[in-house]
């Protein structure tokens, strides 16, 4: 199984979870899928007012400089430790 299709699968893992992650770990989940889709973080960083949008902005930003595939395998890996 591709890299690509091991992080299809692990998107579709994840809203079948046996218990819901604590906020911390959704966080870590938000970051790495949007550093694995995306790439590096951008667009304007949130207000002080939006703290879910501006945390999930700060968690995604944290990982600048990861690859696509590095941030695929860690997002898996993640995952699959959760199921």
């Amino acid at each position: 199984m591709s890299l690509e299709e091991q992080f299809a699968q692990a998107q579709l893992d994840s809203k079948n979870l046996p218990e819901r992650p604590d906020n911390m770990t959704l966080l870590k989940i938000y970051a790495l899928f949007k550093q694995g889709s995306a790439g590096d973080a951008t667009g304007d960083r949130p207000g002080m007012t939006d703290f879910v949008g501006r945390a999930k902005f700060d968690a995604w930003a944290a990982l600048q400089g990861t690859s696509l595939d590095e941030a695929k395998q860690q997002y898996i890996d993640l995952i699959e430790g959760l199921k």
